[in-house]
């Protein structure tokens, strides 16, 4: 959750002084942690950016979605809902922006939305920091060999939740961020990514792994081959059910 730091004013009250938007949240996550710091009426937020005036890229076409950086933003004296997401996509900017990553995007073929773009899949997809570079790599690879993304992160993004199970149903959705039926990259980012997640993004760990799934925290399993890839979702699963089995039991 979004972190307001307090302090106490004159009358002994407390207040918010900063807001920390925490990294993989969406916008829509975003605006509401706005609203409710700001202590307005929810909504309020995402009703301000048409008169934001944000410096966001043309291929955005006016969406923040991947650009309100996740960091820590001091409020300062009369905090708008403009000014914090200026602030956010002016850090964002310069993160983004800067020759490392301009430079990373270029070497991989992308110019640096689409590199925002893939950073924010990373970010949601992997369960662990050690792990955003190889998340990277499957991406990359199924890219170029002309296959879907078949990312659940995207479904969770169309449908507006989080889930760590897809089913078959959601994968028919129809949605541009269905990246089970939709070729290439989604539309937008999905996420606010980190910094960890765009250094991933451009420097994706070498491999030629295709599939992956966390079996268990801390134990995901990358592989090339699709057998061994329905091993590992075959064990997931199993493991999912006794799980769940042993909450239900203990009720």
């Amino acid at each position: 959750m979004a972190v307001p730091l307090l302090t106490r004013d004159d009358e002994g009250e407390s207040r918010p002084t900063s807001l920390v938007i925490p990294e993989g949240w969406r916008a829509t996550q975003i605006y509401g942690a706005v609203d409710k710091v700001l202590a307005l009426p929810a909504g309020t937020t995402k009703k301000s950016l048409a008169k934001a005036e944000l410096d966001l890229p043309d291929d955005a076409e006016g969406n923040p979605e991947g650009y309100l950086f996740p960091a820590t933003y001091p409020l300062g004296e009369n905090p708008t809902p403009e000014k914090l997401l200026s602030a956010m996509v002016d850090k964002a900017d310069k993160r983004f922006t800067g020759a490392p990553v301009a430079a990373g995007a270029q070497r991989n073929a992308l110019n640096v939305y689409q590199a925002v773009t893939i950073a924010s899949i990373v970010q949601a997809e992997a369960a662990i920091e050690e792990d955003m570079g190889k998340v990277a790599r499957v991406i990359f690879n199924r890219l170029e060999r002309g296959m879907p993304l078949q990312m659940d992160s995207t479904i969770n993004y169309a449908l507006g939740r989080s889930t760590l199970k897809t089913t078959a149903q959601d994968t028919k959705i129809d949605s541009p961020y269905n990246s089970y039926q939709r070729m290439g990259l989604p539309p937008t980012p999905i996420a606010s990514p980190g910094d960890e997640a765009m250094s991933a993004a451009i420097n994706p760990t070498p491999g030629d792994w295709l599939y992956f799934v966390t079996v268990k925290p801390g134990d995901t399993r990358f592989t090339a081959d699709y057998a061994e890839h329905q091993r590992n979702v075959a064990e997931f699963d199993r493991l999912r059910q006794s799980a769940s089995a042993r909450a239900e039991a203990a009720k």
